[in-house]
Formats: C-alpha cells, sequence, structure tokens
C-alpha cells in the first residue's frame, strides 16, 4: 500500500494548496451505497434541551468550522441512523459535542441512556468524554464518567493558535502543565485512551506527549487539523504527522478535513487521507465521520463514497481495518 500511496500524493500534491474560500463549490461526489461495514469512529449528538453554549450561544462562536448556525438544531439518535441509513454503519463512537463544561459527566449519562434505550441499536457504542485534565477534581470525575458502560476515553480540545479566530483554548502549552500533565497519567492507570485534537504547530508538544506516557493510547483527531492549507503548510504537517507515526501509541482518524477545506473535493482531500495511511499504516489509522458538523460541507454517503473513492486499490484487509477493524481495536468495541 506504501508505494501506491506515494505515488498518490506525487500526482495530486498540488492540490494542497486548494483554498477552502476558492469557489470550487460543492463536492461532486455522488452519493453510493457502501458494500463494507463501517464503525464510525467519531461522530456527535445532542439535544438543544441540554446546555450545548457553542450551539446556543448569539452570536455562536465562528471558528475554523465556520457558522455553526444550520447545525443548531437537535441531532438526536434517530436523526444519526436516517443520515446514515444507506451505509452499514454498525456502531459508533460518540466524541464529546460540547456539552457545558461545568458538567461533563452529564453528557455521558446522557449517552449511556440514549444506547440503552430501545430503537438505538446500540449507538453510541463507545463514549469519548469531556474532562478538565488540570482540574484538582479530576479523579472524582474520571470516576463518575467510569461508571458508565460505554466509556473509553477523554478528549478535551487543546487547540492553540495564534489566530484568534481559530484557537480554542487560551493557554499555548497547556500540554506541557504540570497540573494538566498529572491529570493525564490518571487516564493510563485507568486504561482510558485520550482523543487528541490539536493543530500542527502544536505536535511537538503531542510529541513529548506521547513520550511521557507510552502507555496511553492517544488517537489524533481529525488528521491532525491541517488548516494552513499552503505547500509549506502541507509539508509542515506531513512532517509532524510522520514524527507522531513513529510513536507506536499513537493512531490517526481521517475525519474532520471539511472543517480545513469547506469546499472539497475528492482531489483535495486526497493527498491528507493517502499520507495519514502512507505514516501510520492501515493498522493504526481509521475514518471517521464528524457528523454532524461535517454535515455543513457535504451528505454522509457523499463523504464515505470519497473515502472508497480515494481507496478504491486498497486491498480488502486494508480496507476493514481503515473502515472498521481499526476502530474496534482502538476503542475496545468487541
Amino acid at each position: 500500500m506504501q508505494n501506491s500511496v506515494f505515488g498518490f500524493l506525487h500526482s495530486y500534491v498540488t492540490v494542497a494548496t486548494m483554498s477552502r474560500h476558492d469557489g470550487a463549490g460543492t463536492q461532486a461526489v455522488e452519493p453510493t451505497e457502501d458494500e463494507d461495514e463501517i464503525v464510525d469512529a467519531h461522530f456527535h449528538l445532542w439535544d438543544l434541551a441540554n446546555p450545548y453554549p457553542w450551539l446556543t450561544r448569539h452570536p455562536p462562536p465562528i471558528r475554523v468550522a465556520g457558522d455553526p448556525a444550520p447545525i443548531a438544531t437537535s441531532y438526536l439518535v434517530g436523526d444519526y441512523l436516517a443520515e446514515t441509513a444507506r451505509q452499514k454503519v454498525t456502531r459508533g463512537v460518540h466524541v464529546d459535542a460540547g456539552w457545558d463544561y461545568s458538567d461533563p459527566v452529564a453528557e455521558t449519562a446522557w449517552l449511556q441512556s440514549v444506547a440503552d434505550q430501545d430503537g438505538s441499536l446500540g449507538f453510541p457504542h463507545g463514549i469519548v468524554a469531556r474532562a478538565s485534565l488540570e482540574s484538582p477534581a479530576i479523579g472524582a470525575v474520571l470516576d463518575a464518567h467510569q461508571a458508565h458502560a460505554n466509556l473509553r476515553g477523554i478528549r478535551q480540545i487543546v487547540n492553540w493558535h495564534p489566530d484568534p479566530d481559530k484557537t480554542y483554548i487560551d493557554i499555548p502549552d497547556l500540554m506541557e502543565l504540570a497540573a494538566w500533565r498529572r491529570g493525564f497519567a490518571e487516564l493510563g492507570a485507568r486504561g482510558l485512551s485520550f482523543d487528541l485534537q490539536c493543530y500542527p504547530g502544536q505536535f511537538d508538544q503531542a510529541l513529548r506527549l506521547a513520550d511521557a506516557f507510552p502507555e496511553t493510547a492517544i488517537i489524533l483527531n481529525h488528521a491532525g487539523m491541517p488548516v494552513d492549507r499552503s505547500l509549506d503548510g502541507f509539508a509542515a504537517w506531513r512532517k509532524g504527522l510522520a514524527a507522531l507515526a513513529e510513536r507506536t501509541n499513537v493512531t490517526v482518524k481521517i475525519s474532520g478535513l471539511g472543517m480545513m477545506d469547506w469546499h472539497w473535493t475528492v482531489d483535495s482531500i486526497r493527498p491528507y487521507v493517502l499520507e495519514c495511511i502512507a505514516c501510520f499504516g492501515s493498522d493504526r489509522a481509521m475514518f471517521a465521520s464528524n457528523f454532524p458538523v461535517d454535515r455543513l460541507y457535504s451528505s454522509f454517503d457523499a463523504l464515505y463514497g470519497a473515502f472508497r473513492e480515494i481507496m478504491a486499490g486498497a486491498s480488502t484487509d486494508e480496507r476493514s481495518l481503515l473502515f472498521r477493524r481499526t476502530a474496534c481495536r482502538v476503542y475496545r468495541l468487541g
């Protein structure tokens, strides 16, 4: 697979300069029905009867993903099942959806009740919850999260960027702080993974984190969020990605690419998909939807149609790893 990956990259690397504002228009992938089983390694649900400040604040926060207004309505498990009905999505991992940070355990309790109810088909089968690792109360918070059977890991978004429109946090070196590291150390001791959402400019911090905690599984979200679409930006992202891939406790989620490329096409995301696989291998990479956030840019069918088109030359084994088996192993879905 690696030789074919680099062949594709040689042919398509120039599209890395495509801007999300270049007027490319909506992508042209036709929705097609998939013959492969899918485990969606990253999706979200929200009921706006619950507190989601980023969806209900006026005006809404405009960050790298754009204006959330089109998705600022309740998105329940029935909506997700309807959206994915043409695909063979058999299991899914819910990642924290921006519930009020003052009570993150309430989101986990709600999600577990959804998974346990009739008609949900068990979704979400895995839950990646939110926790503030620097909090003195982190042990009690993790205890409360772990009272719910489907909990698999924790995400605390650590995206910092010098552009205030792209930054999510106020502390550029949060991953380096002693208090935060003490909280992170709790994860490995409890058998929990960490979903890492950061920018390429933070990859050096991520490397030091992975080295300091080699027994803790770290899942790099959204291909490392390559927001700089220039050739130099692509090269810097690729160099950092390759370094992270040398750490065997790190895997990568190929997801959320629409957030960095609002008018994506198969050719514009192809280099990023293939480079992730070239660096990590199919056994340490997984496809995921990031829905409904990525519904801002395409349909679920179109997204997975693009993944299938890009992987058309891959073996059955490689495809099953990327679409299903890696996610099952990393998130312990059985």
